[in-house]
């Protein structure tokens, strides 16, 4: 399976003499050929078809600026998935794409920070994407929040739709384990 990322991204899935590939290959029994070129990246594996697809969610997370610390979590649980958000369309100009990136992003990271801790995800801003990695339901309220901060919302109503959110997704989660 092909996928593309940019080019300077690759130099981070290859990591330090090609480390971080060969980690990833070893790890998934799958086999990574990269054309620097083109960004294209070719993942095949014998083994397990699947594994191809959680592999694509990986370098597809770090092509979209995840460390590759953060990304691998993607193989070590089949529950997370990756979510790309392409705010592009939503801005007009290049000054509205930085400004509306600085909205998600927020003064020092914090406002990222503050959506990461309440959604329980981790959230790449990259390019004209936006890329979140967590489990469906807690992608849901980040994917509603970063919306919000895109159509324009106060930070500060953001912030009290995620904490209200935090606390469903707490209360779903002790209702999984069978503790409500």
């Amino acid at each position: 399976m092909d996928i593309k990322i940019p080019e300077e991204r690759i130099g981070v899935l290859v990591g330090p003499n090609g480390s971080m590939k060969h980690f990833i290959e070893e790890k998934t029994k799958t086999s990574l050929e990269i054309d620097s070129e083109t960004g294209t990246i070719s993942v095949t594996s014998a083994e397990d078809p699947l594994q191809v697809l959680r592999v694509v969610d990986l370098v597809k997370a770090i092509g979209r600026g995840f460390s590759p610390e953060r990304a691998l979590a993607i193989l070590d649980d089949e529950m997370l998935m990756l979510d790309v958000l392409d705010i592009s369309k939503t801005a007009g100009t290049r000054s509205d794409m930085e400004r509306l990136k600085g909205r998600i992003i927020g003064k020092d990271g914090r406002s990222r920070e503050i959506m990461e801790r309440l959604s329980g995800t981790k959230v790449s801003v990259y390019g004209k994407t936006v890329a979140i990695l967590g489990y469906p339901e807690q992608i849901r309220v980040a994917r509603a929040a970063i919306e919000m901060l895109l159509d324009g919302a106060p930070h500060g109503n953001v912030y009290s739709f995620l904490e209200r959110k935090h606390e469903d997704l707490a209360k779903m989660e002790l209702k999984e384990q069978g503790l409500l």
